[in-house]
């Protein structure tokens, strides 16, 4: 590959994540505090990932990998989605609001593989040279809440509630637009089958890799995956505000500590991986999401602020020791003609029904502990992701059989 090339891809990689990044984090204390969203109409805005995750497949199986090139599909969502961050913007009503995200949402979440399918179409080995590129992801992330905290200073306690958190739709919109238009000097990314060719429902969906659920071992992997989505949800979806009820400054930036953990036990995975195996591995992970919502529920911004730190910098094995796990357990499971539609198969139920029914949870159990003054009972919050994630690790160390499983670098 071209260094030209690793350029390009690099950048795309960084906006692609930066655009994420630069709304979906704050997005609860934006909807708590200038749209006095419930609890409820905000596990509905964030579930809109999960409806766009669901709809996703549909939209690469059967236009993206069929009639048109990817780089120019992606191109064309990412000029969408510009329009709609600013009307988002724009809204001063969750019910307006809404249908804005929810396009939006349907229009991002297919160019998540769409970025994938483009740089690996350009790569002679991507195990080895993806990485490198998509490291430029996770930095676009965390570059999107350094600029809002650090330099803007939206996400400041009065500047909250003043309404600087509409800005960020704007920067997001603005940087949508940049992608979009520099998506079409992308290297071309021709469709993978041929526009007369028979593509069903069950290829699109990854369905053949429903016989893998036959596998007591996967079945209760599969089951687990989609359970500890749970926990997952109520972290996207409250801690921002979460941070800000607590009067903690800069919070979208100390969010952004996640990421970076990320990157360094993203480092660590393939040591602990060969050294304790896949079981003691992600059964590590799910205890990592109890013991940061148990930091979450009681710590606090005083003298305790270390505890929502540690809890924060809990997200690299929270995330790695379980999803990348999953992923190279899936991996090995599947045959070679399956294993892109195994990946799907786990893809769609994670971040498709087990996050929705995940931030739904997360929505009623925020509206149950909101106070009078619109602040909520955080203790009382955090601890059922807690309990309930513990109650999924127990539930995998019984049921899971010890398997050995190679991890391929």
């Amino acid at each position: 590959m071209k260094k030209s090339t690793q350029a390009q891809l690099s950048v795309m990689m960084f906006l692609e994540f930066f655009i994420w990044g630069g709304w979906f984090v704050t997005l609860g204390s934006f909807l708590g505090n200038n749209l006095n969203a419930t609890g409820a109409e905000t596990g509905m805005a964030y579930s809109t990932q999960s409806w766009g995750a669901i709809i996703a497949p549909f939209i690469i199986g059967l236009i993206a990998d069929r009639f048109f090139n990817a780089e120019k599909i992606l191109g064309v969502l990412h000029l969408i989605g510009a329009v709609l961050m600013y009307q988002m913007s724009q809204t001063t009503e969750f019910s307006v609001f809404y249908p804005y995200v929810l396009g939006y949402m349907i229009a991002y979440m297919p160019t998540l593989a769409l970025v994938n399918s483009v740089s690996f179409n350009q790569m002679q080995n991507p195990a080895k040279q993806f990485p490198f590129v998509r490291v430029f992801g996770t930095l676009g992330w965390i570059i999107a809440g350094w600029v809002i905290s650090l330099a803007f200073k939206w996400d400041a306690i009065d500047h909250i509630k003043e309404g600087a958190l509409s800005n960020t739709f704007l920067m997001v919109a603005i940087a949508s637009a940049i992608l979009g238009v520099f998506s079409f000097t992308l290297p071309k990314t021709p469709p993978k089958v041929n526009a007369g060719e028979k593509v069903t429902i069950s290829d699109i969906l990854g369905l053949d890799a429903l016989k893998l659920l036959k596998d007591r071992n996967f079945f209760t992997f599969f089951i687990a995956s989609v359970l500890i989505c749970i926990p997952l949800a109520f972290y996207y979806q409250n801690i921002s505000l979460f941070l800000t009820e607590n009067n903690v400054e800069n919070s979208t930036t100390w969010a952004s500590l996640g990421q970076v953990s990320e990157v360094l036990f993203m480092l660590l995975l393939p040591f602990f991986f060969t050294k304790y195996g896949f079981k003691k591995t992600i059964l590590f992970g799910m205890l990592a999401w109890g013991i940061r919502y148990t930091l979450f529920a009681f710590g606090n911004a005083g003298d305790l602020f270390f505890m929502l730190v540690i809890g924060i910098a809990l997200h690299g094995i929270c995330y790695d020791f379980f999803f990348v796990s999953g992923q190279i357990y899936t991996d090995s499971k599947a045959g070679e003609k399956i294993k892109s539609a195994a990946q799907g198969l786990i893809t769609l139920a994670t971040y498709g029904v087990g996050m929705l029914i995940g931030f739904w949870i997360a929505g009623q159990i925020a509206d149950k502990y909101r106070l009078t003054d619109g602040t909520h009972s955080w203790k009382d919050i955090w601890i059922f992701p807690a309990v309930f994630a513990i109650v999924v690790m127990v539930l995998f160390a019984l049921f899971f059989k010890n398997e050995k499983v190679e991890y391929k670098a």
